[in-house]
């Protein structure tokens, strides 16, 4: 199987293209720039890797011809978040996140669409709680998720016709690099053994990838666990 994914550097990412790695399944991986590549690169042996800055989606036009012959997933993990009340936040915020989290996952999409339907296979985008529900001081990242969950319901529908499943993953607090950096913006201690695994999360990832052809999972919703 060929799987496609961003945000393969860290945190939920990483734990998946460990996950696809090990079962030797081929990865082709995005990264941000040259030194990034090279990163992925040495972590993954035999894997493609491609450069293009999500912050700016115009990168990514024409990606689709680096990519040889059907892929059986596109996973979207990266993500870019910085909290921020509305009277005080920057336009270069508001830019990065709706760029990340939204545009450039639209962009990556249509490129990779032929080779998704080649395939018949799965786009899964690795949303947030913020997707469903927008509290104060995360008006840009939750409307950016907003807009992801709008993307995944529309692209479904779309793809329907050629066999192209689309589900979309909506994982709580998760013990992260952005989650660490996350709590220092909300000014509290991290302690990471609250939250859930990524690992978790990726395995939940895993299912959907592997799933029948039966059957699609539109949307998965996951938690810390009580007590946490």
């Amino acid at each position: 199987m060929k799987h496609v994914l961003t945000g393969a550097g860290s945190g939920i990412g990483l734990a998946l293209a460990r996950r696809l790695a090990d079962r030797g399944d081929d990865l082709v991986l995005l990264a941000r720039s040259d030194t990034r590549a090279a990163e992925l690169a040495d972590a993954f042996a035999g894997a493609q890797v491609l450069v293009a800055d999500l912050a700016d989606p115009g990168t990514l036009n024409g990606i689709g011809r680096q990519v040889d012959g059907p892929v059986d997933s596109l996973v979207h993990v990266a993500g870019a978040l910085e909290l921020g009340r509305v009277d005080r936040l920057r336009l270069a915020d508001w830019d990065e996140q709706l760029a990340v989290n939204l545009t450039a996952p639209a962009v990556l999409t249509r490129e990779l669409l032929p080779h998704l339907r080649q395939a018949r296979g799965t786009v899964v985008f690795v949303n947030s709680s913020a997707g469903l529900v927008a509290n104060a001081a995360w008006s840009a990242y939750a409307a950016s998720k907003h807009g992801l969950k709008a993307l995944a319901d529309a692209l479904r529908e779309e793809e329907a016709e050629h066999g192209v499943r689309v589900s979309t993953v909506y994982p709580g607090r998760t013990a992260t690099p952005m989650q660490e950096k996350l709590h220092g913006q909300e000014g509290k201690e991290y302690d990471a053994s609250r939250w859930a695994r990524p690992e978790t999360v990726a395995g939940t990832i895993l299912h959907l990838v592997d799933l029948p052809t039966d059957a699609t999972i539109p949307d998965v919703r996951i938690r810390p666990a009580p007590g946490r």
